[in-house]
């Protein structure tokens, strides 16, 4: 029997490279010797259904940075976690109620830059068996997921483009239904896509 998840284990065993929020606009200039905090966000998947689905939340609309955008659960590196994967998994018990022992880590991409210095890496995942989500009050508006499918179609993903900082910025975006999801958690997405294409 085929592993639902198979072409995600192929994009992980393939090579990747780097991902940043500046990929599409290689005009910007970065600053030399700036500081990027770590961060680990869980790209989980959970393969019990007739499709593969993948969990994503949507920011509270109270929360200082990124308010009502749609992100993976995760979030930066503190002192006890260790390293980023440790980091997903703690996020997401805390912001969705995932308990690390229902998740088999698969493996990770290449980080990503974000436009508020971070290095974020994707940590890919396997939840081994279904559960139901507990956003974490005050941070998570709701927790819904996206057919594999979906997101592994280049197809589905478009450029769009804002003014910010007194420039135009380009960037991915990839909608689902009401979901507007765009920024570092779309370029994530389209690396996927990208890997996952044969």
């Amino acid at each position: 029997m085929t592993d639902p998840l198979a072409p995600v284990l192929a994009a992980l065993g393939r090579s990747g490279r780097p991902s940043s929020d500046f990929d599409l606009n290689p005009e910007t200039i970065l600053p030399e010797g700036r500081k990027l905090r770590q961060a680990g966000v869980l790209v989980a998947f959970d393969s019990s259904g007739p499709e593969p689905v993948l969990y994503l939340t949507q920011r509270s609309s109270n929360l200082r940075n990124h308010p009502g955008q749609i992100a993976f659960p995760g979030g930066k590196v503190d002192p006890g976690d260790g390293d980023p994967i440790h980091a997903a998994l703690r996020e997401a018990h805390e912001e969705i109620g995932l308990d690390r022992a229902n998740v088999e880590v698969l493996g990770t991409f290449e980080p990503h830059e974000t436009v508020t210095a971070f290095q974020v890496t994707p940590v890919l995942a396997r939840i081994k068996s279904p559960f139901t989500p507990v956003p974490e009050p005050g941070e998570v508006a709701e927790v819904f997921t996206v057919p594999l499918s979906h997101i592994s179609d280049p197809a589905n993903f478009r450029v769009e483009s804002r003014q910010w900082r007194g420039t135009r910025r380009r960037y991915f975006v990839v909608p689902y239904g009401p979901y507007y999801i765009w920024g570092a958690t779309a370029r994530i997405l389209r690396s996927l896509a990208d890997r996952m294409a044969p």
